[in-house]
């Protein structure tokens, strides 16, 4: 079983940044392609950004593109995602998300270890 917790989330005014992180423990990290999916108020969750075991690939959706990183710290067992430039329509809660056979699709529904989320308002 992999485990994972995240956190970092908080409030932020628009144009505001924030680092969330998920911290893992259980199977060995290093195998497995993390996701961060974020699921708005009444919307869909969505995957936006993923990174594979290794962290030499990784994965955007168009509307966190350029603003958004994913990284990860093999030997800390924890993933990264550094948020700049926050919009509003990015409230909502992030969940981290661990798949064995990652194939690079973020929003994928492999993905089957999950965090608790961390919930994430950008508002003035």
């Amino acid at each position: 079983q992999l485990q994972l917790v995240e956190s970092g989330g908080g409030l932020v005014q628009p144009g505001g940044s924030l680092r969330l992180s998920c911290a893992a423990s259980g199977f060995p990290f290093a195998y497995y392609g993390i996701s961060w999916f974020r699921q708005a108020p009444g919307k869909e969750r969505e995957g936006v950004s993923c990174i594979d075991s290794t962290g030499s690939s990784t994965n955007y959706a168009d509307s966190v593109k350029g603003r958004f990183t994913i990284s990860r710290d093999n030997a800390k067992n924890t993933v990264y995602l550094q948020m700049n430039n926050l919009r509003p329509e990015d409230t909502g809660v992030f969940y981290c998300a661990g798949v064995y056979y990652y194939d690079g699709d973020c929003s994928s529904n492999q993905y089957n270890y999950w965090g608790q989320g961390t919930q994430v308002t950008v508002s003035s």
